[in-house]
């Protein structure tokens, strides 16, 4: 019997190099782990800092009237501010939409003079406390305000001290929310879509509507759901623009502040009735969220 020939030429040897797989550039790399143990200088501050955040909102399960909270949610001023929150909320977050949508691809997508001073004039009521935001909006769109004055003259429209003044100072102050989830969602997108549209015929618009804007609804969505729940817990704008009139400008917030000195326990079934909107928007987003990270 022969032994098999296991001797290769140089060029078998290369054909076999190429087709093995490359494990060590194909694998990645694991991640660097942390030493376990966490110093006791930032384990204390970080505990502290929880029960901060923590406690309150403990508190205000242990102390909420479990027994009475259905007659509470049930009683006419309740569901009063509840409905006319609902639906103040929406038709801010409908109002964020149509206007916060085509400022944010403008943010994203194109380029002029002055556009960092435009996203800072944007985010600006993220940071202004609301109650100046309801004095700016009473100089804007009041009765003797710059363009409240002419709507009055021109076409008797009031705002301040009405339903639809609620909508405009809950929008002003929810809009930001939605106009900052959108613009970096388009950011993340790839804009070659977009172009590969427009050669093929297609307008801006008609590439906005029927490319870019199926691309990024899940951000849209995303920015709607934060825009509806700031909108829904909005209290300082809202009752320096809007006022404090029981069905028709006075919403959740304001109802449970007016309730807590009068009838504490219908405060806290309000303040309940918030927090549940809260984790709930949180838990709605948490895979978006998780996703970014």
């Amino acid at each position: 019997m022969t032994e098999p020939d296991t001797e290769t030429g140089p060029a078998e040897v290369l054909e076999d190099t190429r087709r093995r797989p490359r494990t060590s550039r194909s694998r990645p790399r694991p991640r660097p782990r942390l030493r376990a143990g966490v110093p006791l200088p930032l384990l204390l501050p970080a505990l502290g800092g929880l029960v901060f955040l923590v406690l309150p909102l403990v508190a205000l399960l242990v102390r909420a009237p479990w027994r009475s909270l259905p007659d509470q949610l049930t009683g006419v001023a309740v569901w009063q501010a509840l409905r006319l929150s609902l639906i103040t909320a929406t038709a801010a977050t409908a109002v964020a939409l149509v206007l916060g949508v085509p400022l944010a691809w403008l943010l994203a997508r194109t380029r002029f003079p002055g556009r960092r001073l435009v996203r800072a004039l944007v985010t600006l009521p993220l940071v202004l406390p609301p109650v100046v935001g309801g004095v700016a909006l009473l100089l804007a769109l009041g009765r003797n305000g710059i363009v409240g004055r002419w709507l009055d003259s021109a076409f008797g429209v009031t705002l301040p001290f009405t339903t639809a003044g609620v909508v405009v100072a809950e929008a002003f102050v929810a809009m930001p929310f939605l106009v900052i989830s959108v613009e970096g969602t388009l950011r993340a997108a790839d804009p070659r879509y977009e172009e590969a549209a427009t050669t093929l015929g297609a307008s801006r618009f008609t590439a906005f509507r029927r490319v870019t804007l199926p691309m990024v609804a899940p951000g849209v969505a995303a920015g709607a759901v934060l825009a509806w729940a700031r909108a829904l817990g909005e209290f300082g704008a809202t009752i320096t623009f809007a006022g404090n009139f029981p069905g028709r400008t006075q919403t959740m917030p304001l109802s449970v502040y007016l309730a807590l000195q009068s009838d504490p326990a219908a405060a806290i079934a309000l303040s309940l009735v918030l927090l549940a909107v809260s984790i709930a928007v949180l838990a709605g987003l948490r895979d978006r969220w998780m996703a970014a990270s």
